[in-house]
């Protein structure tokens, strides 16, 4: 049985070791300690909301990291669904799904209108999921985006 809550402080090492993994699925080298600091500073600064999934033992077997912004053409709060990642020991369980509808949940219980994400063209397994659940692509707005080099 899979139990999804909303993350807090306390689970900042399990979220550190999954936010690892979900880095270096897209290609980033191995950071324990970056992966902890970022997610240490969104949850302490409450800038994101993360649902972790854990398994009756209360292992971590993936999260979903959600964060709160505006749609100005809708003039109203929207998630933008950043990150969904399940440990490899977890998939094909039924985990991302859970955790999917667990954000759909969590943002019409925060008042969001909208959820919003993006994921690599190549990931046809998440947009399989996505679809799904009843997810559409997006075919009015290309999306952009620029390095701001330091």
């Amino acid at each position: 049985m899979t139990t999804i809550r909303r993350a807090t402080l306390s689970d900042l090492e399990a979220l550190a070791a999954l936010f690892d993994g979900y880095r270096q699925f897209y290609e980033q080298a191995p950071d324990r300690a970056r992966a902890r600091d970022f997610i240490a500073a969104r949850l302490s600064k409450n800038e994101s909301v993360i649902l972790l999934a854990e398994d009756d033992a209360g292992r971590a077997l993936g999260f979903i990291q959600m964060y709160p912004t505006f749609c100005s053409i809708s003039a109203a709060p929207i998630y933008i669904l950043s990150d969904l990642f399940v440990d490899p020991a977890g998939r094909r369980a039924g985990t991302g799904r859970q955790l999917m509808r667990a954000a759909e949940e969590q943002a019409r219980a925060d008042g969001m209108v909208r959820l919003d994400l993006t994921t690599a063209h190549t990931n046809s397994l998440a947009q399989a999921l996505y679809e799904s659940l009843g997810w559409q692509l997006d075919r009015v707005y290309r999306a952009y985006n620029k390095a701001i080099a330091d």
